[in-house]
């Protein structure tokens, strides 16, 4: 199972960039949850889009590695992308956990430095 929850985080993250929802949406189980710094909790993609949309233009990762042990994925590096002013950012670091079940992305939760660079 390790190597397919790798492989299916991988494509989610990958449908994610390219804002391919129905896809993204398609590797989700019942009750997927995402959890952000803060607390923040969604269970849709439209939610995630939304709630990001005053925070930065666009984003993407960098991969330094992905762990898994089981049905739980860990993927680490760096984000980078333009802030809503149009500059550029790059080099924030991130960690993202999943769990998968049944074949199917269960939750994420979210780590990184975001909020301590953004441009307030």
């Amino acid at each position: 199972m390790t190597t397919d929850a790798k492989t299916l985080v991988r494509d989610y993250l990958a449908a994610m960039e390219a804002r391919d929802l129905p896809r993204a949406q398609a590797m989700l189980a019942p009750g997927f949850a995402m959890v952000f710094p803060g607390d923040v909790r969604m269970t849709s993609l439209a939610q995630v889009l939304d709630w990001a949309a005053p925070r930065y233009r666009w984003v993407k990762k960098r991969f330094d590695r992905f762990d898994a042990a089981g049905d739980v994925v860990y993927c680490i590096g760096t984000l980078y992308g333009e802030w809503p002013d149009g500059s550029a950012f790059e080099g924030i670091r991130f960690i993202d956990r999943f769990e998968v079940r049944d074949g199917k992305l269960a939750q994420q939760d979210v780590w990184n430095d975001m909020g301590e660079l953004r441009p307030r």
